[in-house]
């Protein structure tokens, strides 16, 4: 498997730069790093460590993030896309990450549904022909995310399957969806749709190994099914970040 360090969290008690924490990735020899908000780095720092490494961009999220349950916010949203898209190429990303947002109350789901199949389609098409992807994440609204509206894997495939465009896939959470009690099962004959994976360990969100998640049959049926994205390291780790890198060599 190939990993990617999310570097809001790992190297960041070793290293308060961020563009260090892409040097350090490259050290502890992952392969890619990636982050959230770009809005508040040094995103020039960050391309020359990039380039310095040779490592490649994983993803950022898409700013600023907008509930897409909702209408009134979706040029908010889809303006968002395009400074969101220009960052990306900045940096190299492949991919930005969007957010469904809150369940809207007294809205029925199928109405939200609806919305965020139709911003989607709308956001496809700022993207085209940029070699970007927009990947929708689905949460668990248990214990991180209270009110968030896409919780199930399954309907955020068929949101994918609904928009119908290249430019828009899935990142697929283990960490969430085993919060949620899903089993990976969930993606099987869908996993085309994925464009990227996190991983973190349940109970707390730690490193692979600090809790009780079957992470390495996660991680072999992944591999097994013929997924050869990168595993996104998206946990907190419970002590030095490359200490806790090596469940790698339990895989």
């Amino acid at each position: 498997m190939r990993y990617s360090a999310c570097i809001e969290w790992l190297f960041a008690t070793e290293e308060s730069d961020v563009a260090n924490r892409v040097r350090a990735a490259k050290a502890a020899g992952l392969d890619a790093v990636e982050f959230w908000r770009f809005s508040n780095k040094d995103c020039e720092a960050i391309r020359r460590a990039l380039d310095e490494t040779g490592l490649t961009l994983a993803g950022i999220l898409c700013e600023p993030i907008a509930p897409l349950t909702n209408p009134e916010s979706h040029q908010w949203f889809l303006e968002g896309v395009r400074t969101s898209l220009a960052a990306a190429l900045q940096l190299g990303a492949k991919v930005i990450i969007a957010q469904a947002g809150d369940n809207q109350p007294g809205v029925a789901r199928a109405a939200q549904h609806a919305a965020i199949v139709k911003v989607l389609k709308e956001a496809a098409k700022i993207l085209e022909g940029s070699d970007v992807v927009l990947a929708l994440e689905p949460l668990n609204d248990r214990v991180d995310h209270p009110g968030y509206y896409l919780t199930s894997t399954e309907e955020g495939l068929d949101i994918v399957d609904e928009v119908g465009r290249p430019e828009v896939k899935l990142l697929y959470d283990i960490y969430h969806a085993a919060v949620m009690g899903e089993e990976i099962e969930v993606l099987a004959g869908r996993l085309d749709r994925v464009v990227h994976v996190h991983l973190a360990d349940t109970p707390g969100r730690g490193e692979p190994g600090s809790g009780r998640m079957d992470y390495a049959e996660r991680l072999e049926w992944l591999e097994a099914q013929g997924y050869d994205g990168l595993i996104g390291l998206e946990y907190k780790p419970s002590g030095p970040t490359v200490e806790t890198l090596k469940f790698r060599e339990l895989v």
